[in-house]
């Protein structure tokens, strides 16, 4: 089982094994930083999509080597993301990466219809695994970027999402709270009657083994001694390894707040794509980029 992040690039470098990474609009000081570090550890190669003269300026402000990187020339963001996203499509890359280029136009290129890399039926989500110093593993969490409010059938497809991820990390049967303000569930909250379908499905074992409890708060979710405090009976029992939210406005706070008061890295992507699909704030830091390299590879 992989308990930190740093355990996850270890896996990653111990395969031998080395991926391209097809890099949209590459001109970002944060995301040419993680680029360089993943080359250099050996289990990455770069295809810099973007404005040649920038993004080597970008590297020699940066102290980096831009002969390390094929850098490939686009004359803006749109077209950056539809030849990083035709790479992967064609088999020249393995990779798709979001670089300084803004979230829906990047989007646009993986979701396009006829030379996007979606599968066909999927749900497109975002799961994301957390460090933080005070837990004593990872937390995945979903969906703190893409769906505002997800339904039943959005649910359905994010729990499968972040199990499939906990699962390539060693855990076997995760342990999952589905999350809201509070244990109890009521006509004011709006998923109570999603989250009780969601017991019954894992009831049914529709998402293998793995134990599902909710709704929990926060403390039931991820603090033992909270539970004893409540005397809350819940098979999470604190030591939940995943956590569904019922909103992108309830979760993305969440991991932010961890990234910016708690020290928070974070490895995440964007899942129900044919590859993986990396997609990060320009804000975030080149370590939390580094990590979501390595857990696309880890998807692979």
């Amino acid at each position: 089982m992989i308990r930190n992040l740093d355990q996850l690039v270890d896996t990653v470098i111990s395969n031998g094994k080395t991926y391209r990474i097809a890099v949209s609009w590459a001109q970002d000081q944060n995301t040419v930083g993680a680029i360089y570090r993943a080359v250099n550890e050996g289990f990455v190669s770069a295809i810099m999509i973007g404005n040649p003269t920038e993004i080597i300026r970008t590297c020699s402000n940066e102290n980096i080597d831009s002969g390390k990187f094929e850098i490939v020339e686009a004359p803006d963001a749109s077209t950056a993301s539809s030849m990083a996203v035709g790479m992967v499509r064609k088999g020249e890359a393995d990779i798709v990466m979001k670089g300084l280029v803004g979230t829906d136009v990047f989007l646009k290129a993986v979701m396009d219809k006829d030379k996007g890399i979606m599968k066909q039926g999927a749900v497109l989500s975002y799961v994301g695994a957390i460090q933080v110093t005070d837990y004593d593993k990872l937390l995945f969490i979903t969906d703190p970027a893409v769906i505002p409010y997800p339904d039943l059938a959005q649910k359905t497809a994010m729990l499968e999402y972040a199990i499939s991820m906990a699962r390539r990390l060693g855990i076997n049967a995760p342990k999952i709270a589905l999350i809201a303000a509070s244990e109890k569930s009521g006509k004011h909250f709006s998923s109570s009657g999603d989250y009780n379908m969601l017991r019954e499905k894992a009831a049914n074992g529709d998402f293998g083994n793995c134990i599902i409890d909710g709704p929990l708060d926060l403390f039931l979710a991820c603090d033992r001694e909270s539970v004893e405090i409540k005397g809350i009976k819940t098979p999470v029992n604190g030591d939940a390894d995943i956590l569904l939210f019922p909103s992108l406005e309830a979760c993305n706070p969440f991991y932010k707040a961890l990234m910016l008061f708690a020290g928070g890295e974070i490895g995440g992507l964007i899942m129900g794509t044919e590859k993986p699909v990396i997609v990060m704030s320009r804000s975030e830091s080149p370590k939390s980029k580094f990590y979501c390299i390595a857990m696309a590879c880890t998807m692979l």
